[in-house]
């Protein structure tokens, strides 16, 4: 057992006052391992907070634990999360590495005067935690949140350590984070975590069907108008790419969310090897990249978004209108001709 999780587990050892939070416009896997992560700390005597800096999508409202999650935007929550944070002596940052990933929360955050903890998968930590449990394989932060509960545990059969709830949660986290075990961060590790929560009696195809087959009929509407007259392939450079206005967000009544998983439709074009989705919402553009093979969309999202994340799934930022967002991309997409050509 490594030194940060035997410091963990002394600390632990008596009651204490915990923060949980994740990345704004949190997705299955923060909002999973965090759910989880409460849960057991909770069990423990603990008393447990989730924070999100951002409202999550309607396909997350069923996790177990969430209706107890406070939104720091939303005026009505956010006295209350900074006392929270005030009172608290551990910070659990979960599923990003930078503060900066935390919108307004990140100030907060950094302020504080607890002890902090990061369990994150994502490149390039910022070191702003006294313990860092951190690992660029883990398919997701669920994964890690699972091994860290086990070896707390001691290895106990998972039946002994987490309850239905729990592996829901961690479920969630690690099915949508490596594409319903599509992606190439699948291991045998990720396969042996399900098998040994699936001893919980996990239904796994139940979790399957709450996030992925349980949308209003708007949001199919919106898909099928985002896929037939929104769509842009560039075969010179294996690359498709949507655009949305914010008047076409409100035109189809499009909620925080709608728009998640969008961007990897322009995956399943042939011969496309990266797709990317710029979003216009609340006076900035969110881009969604995806890719496959050996291009590295986090490369180009770091180098000219501001953004980062993984190899083969990143997202940036632009505080330039859309047209000019999109400008930048389309005048930056040259250099990396040779490269997207070259993917097998």
């Amino acid at each position: 057992m490594n030194q940060t999780i035997q410091e963990l587990i002394a600390f632990l050892s008596l009651p204490q006052k915990i923060i949980i939070t994740m990345h704004r416009d949190p997705d299955a896997d923060a909002l999973g391992s965090s759910l989880g992560w409460a849960s057991y700390l909770a069990g423990k005597g603990h008393e447990v907070t989730v924070i999100s800096p951002t409202e999550y999508t309607a396909n997350l409202r069923w996790l177990p634990g969430i209706e107890q999650v406070l939104i720091y935007e939303k005026a009505s929550d956010q006295g209350k999360c900074k006392r929270k944070i005030e009172e608290a002596t551990l910070i659990c940052c979960l599923d990003f590495s930078a503060l900066s990933r935390l919108k307004d929360l990140g100030k907060v955050v950094q302020d504080a005067q607890a002890i902090k903890l990061l369990v994150d998968h994502h490149l390039e930590p910022e070191h702003f935690a006294k313990w860092m449990v951190w690992d660029t394989n883990a398919a997701a932060t669920a994964q890690l949140i699972y091994a860290l509960v086990k070896e707390m545990e001691g290895n106990k059969p998972a039946q002994e350590i987490f309850d239905k709830g729990m592996a829901e949660c961690l479920y969630a986290g690690i099915m949508t984070d490596t594409g319903s075990f599509r992606h190439g961060n699948v291991t045998p590790a990720v396969h042996l975590a399900v098998a040994d929560l699936m001893l919980t009696g996990l239904d796994t195809s139940r979790v399957h069907r709450l996030i992925y087959d349980n949308a209003p009929l708007s949001r199919l509407q919106f898909l099928g108008y985002v896929l037939s007259q929104k769509l842009v392939v560039l075969p010179e450079y294996r690359t498709a790419y949507m655009v949305l206005t914010e008047a076409e967000l409100q035109k189809f009544n499009s909620s925080t969310g709608e728009t998640e998983g969008i961007v990897n439709y322009g995956l399943q074009v042939e011969n496309v090897v990266m797709s990317a989705m710029f979003i216009e919402r609340k006076g900035e553009v969110k881009i969604s990249f995806r890719s496959v093979g050996s291009f590295s969309v986090r490369d180009l999202a770091s180098t000219h978004f501001n953004g980062g994340g993984h190899k083969n799934a990143s997202g940036g930022r632009s505080e330039q209108s859309v047209n000019d967002t999109v400008a930048t991309f389309l005048r930056v997409l040259p250099s990396y001709q040779s490269e997207l050509l070259s993917v097998d």
